[in-house]
């Protein structure tokens, strides 16, 4: 498997669940925004710990109250095994959040990355079933009591993306120079340009009316 070190910006300590919005419209991309914000040096993450990885797939919808509940106690019992698939939470977010920032700009990702995505996904398969829908088959993780099973549908998430035709529609949120999340633009006719416009948008519009009353006096 490809080995890369986590090189997330410095950030400040971790941030409740309760601020954060799921603004990406795809897993991978809402997991990639567990920093808020991207650009500079004062991002808050939302992921501290095991227990703040598990809170999150539950509230993102990766599994159920029942699992949720199962993994905590699991960690408990074995909390050194915990913290190590929290490292490889970590160095996966931030490998997708590489990728893609890398898709939303024009520019190929960097092949380490690719690489490191590529295995985790291929253990994730190892664990995979499929089930038959009305529209063809579609791949599921059963619940399992496998402390690093929120990884498995994250990661196919982030390589279902990679390699469908909405590639192109990634796009990085400039917000006002301060905001840097990943989202996928899913408007008519591909012009949403902030992950949120009642957020990053009206910011941004508030201060090109004030700069603009400013230049007029």
């Amino acid at each position: 498997m490809a080995q890369l070190q986590s090189d997330k910006q410095p950030v400040m300590s971790a941030s409740s669940l309760d601020t954060l919005s799921l603004l990406g419209g795809n897993l991978c991309l809402d997991f990639a925004n567990t920093v808020d914000p991207r650009l500079g040096d004062h991002g808050q993450d939302y992921l501290g710990s095991y227990t703040d990885l598990v809170q999150w797939s539950h509230y993102a919808g990766v599994f159920a109250e029942e699992e949720r509940q199962n993994l905590l106690q699991i960690a408990m019992h074995h909390p050194t095994e915990a913290n190590q698939t929290f490292e490889r939470a970590i160095v996966l977010r931030e490998t997708i959040y590489r990728v893609f920032e890398a898709v939303a700009h024009e520019i190929s990702p960097q092949q380490a990355y690719l690489d490191a995505l590529r295995d985790v996904f291929a253990e994730a398969m190892l664990h995979a079933s499929f089930v038959s829908t009305s529209e063809g088959f579609t791949c599921v993780w059963p619940g399992e009591d496998v402390l690093d099973c929120m990884l498995w549908p994250i990661a196919a998430s982030a390589v279902e993306l990679l390699t469908s035709s909405k590639i192109g529609r990634v796009k990085q949120c400039p917000g006002a120079g301060d905001c840097g999340w990943l989202f996928l633009d899913t408007s008519k006719n591909g012009s949403r340009v902030w992950c949120s416009m009642e957020d990053c948008g009206s910011r941004v519009k508030m201060r090109r009316q004030y700069a603009r009353k400013r230049g007029s006096c």
